[in-house]
């Protein structure tokens, strides 16, 4: 916890014992003992600069893949949604994007300047990126500091992003808003969207899909208290008014073990599970 004099010196906004189902697309989660909205990257480095070397720190973004346990987060949470928002043009095929900007305004927004994407992974359009320490200490890095792995970027430890220059190539921005727009509109069609999932739970093992393993196990519709799988894709379980954190990871549990009984085949999560459970107990 911060000394109560620093206090006055920060620009975003600072809460404690925050509802963590109010920040994560599952609507279900214990309370954050500390929770901070930066008001930019200057002001989050005064906050980190600020909190023992120790504190927990859980880096929030639109929480569309986390799961928090009842029982909540003993640490501080920071929530960069909504306050790392710089979205610019800083040259004629590059742009640079804070890390609370959607993906989806990102497209739009190269779009509108008739510059595109090749193929589907973002990595191989990074330039650079800056990242911020626990101590506040910014640094920018090359693509080359880091390992790239399925969906995972490994870097410097306890080092976390906050910008990202992106190289791109000039093109047909009206194709490119018409191709976002497609992508939208499929998605729309085969997943459950509007309702309380965290997206894909599992990752989709090589040469298959997770979806498809789950369906053939029976498992569509199948509930855990108020978690239920989705009739719609097999990959996404639905908070369905009332479920809790532990029937979420419950219901988990049991597809990773029917899948593997059935197929031979451990599901890897898509979802990060964190916190602790209702009764005070992390693993």
């Amino acid at each position: 916890m911060m000394a109560a004099e620093h206090q006055a010196a920060l620009r975003g906004r600072l809460r404690h014992d925050e509802s963590m189902a109010r920040h994560v697309s599952w609507r279900t989660g214990g309370p954050a003992r500390t929770f901070y909205e930066p008001a930019d990257a200057g002001d989050l480095a005064v906050f980190l600069k600020q909190l023992p070397a120790d504190e927990p720190l859980l880096w929030l973004g639109l929480g569309s893949n986390l799961l928090v346990r009842d029982g909540g987060i003993p640490g501080t949470v920071i929530a960069t949604s909504g306050a790392l928002m710089e979205l610019v043009q800083i040259d004629a095929l590059a742009i640079r994007a804070g890390t609370g900007v959607a993906c989806n305004k990102v497209a739009r927004f190269c779009a509108g300047l008739n510059l595109v994407t090749q193929g589907g992974e973002t990595w191989p359009l990074v330039r650079r990126v800056e990242t911020i320490d626990r101590h506040g200490t910014r640094r920018w890095h090359e693509p080359g500091d880091f390992r790239v792995a399925y969906r995972e970027v490994h870097g410097p430890a306890e080092e976390w992003f906050i910008t990202v220059e992106l190289q791109l190539q000039s093109g047909d921005g009206a194709a490119g808003l018409a191709r976002v727009k497609e992508l939208l509109e499929r998605r729309n069609r085969s997943q459950p969207i509007g309702l309380p999932s965290c997206g894909s739970v599992f990752r989709n093992p090589p040469g298959d899909h997770a979806a498809r393993l789950i369906e053939a196990c029976g498992l569509k519709g199948t509930c855990r208290g108020g978690a239920c799988i989705s009739t719609k894709h097999a990959n996404f379980i639905i908070n369905s008014g009332d479920a809790s954190a532990a029937d979420i990871e419950a219901l988990i549990t049991q597809v990773a073990e029917a899948v593997e009984q059935a197929h031979g085949v451990r599901l890897q999560r898509e979802v990060h599970i964190v916190g602790v459970a209702a009764g005070g107990v992390q693993s």
